[in-house]
This record gives C-alpha cells, sequence and structure tokens, in this order.
C-alpha cells in the first residue's frame, strides 16, 4: 500500500504543468472527454507497466535522446494534421467528433510517444527500482496509473470548459502550435541528450 501511495503522489505532482497535462487540455478541446480519458488511460498503464518492469529489472533509466526525436517528430506532424483538420466539411466534422476510436488512438500514440521518457516513466522506474516484490511493484504502477490520470483528468476538465467558449479556429490553430512547440522541445532535448 505504501508503494501505491506514494507513486500515486510523486506522479501526480510530477504530471502537474507538465506537457502531456497539457496536451490533455488540447485534445480535449478538439474531441469528447471519455475518448481522451480512454487514450490517456490506455498509454499511461502500458508506458508506466514498461517502466516498473524495467526499474524492476534494470534500476536505470533508458537513454532519453532517440526517444525524444522521435516523439519530436511525431507531435510536429500532429500540428500537421491538425492544421489540416480545417479541409473537412461539417458532415466529416460530424463523424470526427463521434469517432471514438480515431480520438483515442490519436490520443494514445501522442501520449505513449510523449511519456516515454519523460520525468513521470523515469519516476516510475526509480520507485520501481526502490521497492521490491510483485505486491510494491504492482502498487507502483497503479500508483503512478492513477496518479497522472487524475492530473491529466483536470486539464480534461479544463479543455472542455475552453472547448465551449473558444471559435474552432481558435483552438485549431492553438492546438497546431502548442505541438508544434512540443515537438520543437522534444527535438531539442533528444539531439543535446
Amino acid at each position: 500500500m505504501y508503494a501505491f501511495i506514494i507513486s500515486l503522489a510523486v506522479i501526480f505532482v510530477a504530471e502537474l504543468g507538465d506537457k502531456s497535462q497539457l496536451m490533455a487540455m488540447t485534445f480535449a478541446t478538439r474531441f469528447r472527454a471519455l475518448p481522451v480519458l480512454v487514450g490517456i488511460t490506455a498509454a499511461t498503464a502500458l508506458v508506466h507497466l514498461a517502466s516498473v518492469a524495467l526499474g524492476a529489472a534494470l534500476g536505470a533509466a533508458l537513454p532519453t535522446g532517440p526517444i525524444s526525436i522521435l516523439a519530436g517528430l511525431a507531435f510536429i506532424g500532429f500540428a500537421m494534421w491538425t492544421l489540416r483538420g480545417d479541409e473537412l466539411d461539417d458532415e466529416e466534422r460530424d463523424k470526427a467528433k463521434h469517432a471514438t476510436g480515431s480520438a483515442i488512438l490519436a490520443v494514445g500514440v501522442a501520449f505513449f510517444l510523449a511519456e516515454l521518457g519523460d520525468k513521470t516513466m523515469l519516476a516510475t522506474v526509480t520507485l520501481a527500482a526502490d521497492h521490491g516484490g510483485l505486491l510494491a511493484l504492482t502498487g507502483v504502477w497503479a500508483g503512478s496509473t492513477i496518479g497522472m490520470v487524475a492530473a491529466d483528468g483536470l486539464a480534461i476538465i479544463v479543455g472542455q470548459m475552453l472547448g465551449r467558449r473558444l471559435p474552432e479556429r481558435v483552438i485549431k490553430y492553438g492546438a497546431a502550435a502548442g505541438f508544434a512547440i512540443f515537438g520543437v522541445l522534444l527535438l531539442v532535448e533528444g539531439i543535446t541528450a
């Protein structure tokens, strides 16, 4: 239980103001809340499961340079994809809003790539390295996953409120700019690592 509580608290705090929390807010302005939350939860559970396994086996962090470069390129691709979305007609836009499978996939892939080598992943690796035994490692995985999803859930609520008040064009350009900025930052981080 100690491993669960400490992991939940550490990851929740580490996630506040993190780029993935800002991503959750951005996605929530474009998609319904439930698909965004499902995508975040699935990606987070996978990344944190891998982090726990890595921490238990090695007790060391992954090299973040190449992973950051790959994630940066993906984010720049997401920025272009977001800008391209303006060419959809009303019928296609309506389908996109209700196509939860594609929203879940987009959010899940973005979060999976963003979390590889991120501080919350490295924190989970470290927590797992400090806690031995299957029960403690399960607590680290569950606590870190729930802590991150809770922090990102707050961002989804804020994103949904902004999405109702901002014009679609502002949201589109803001989301594209956000993805591009994260992409460039990840590229710089990967190149300098």
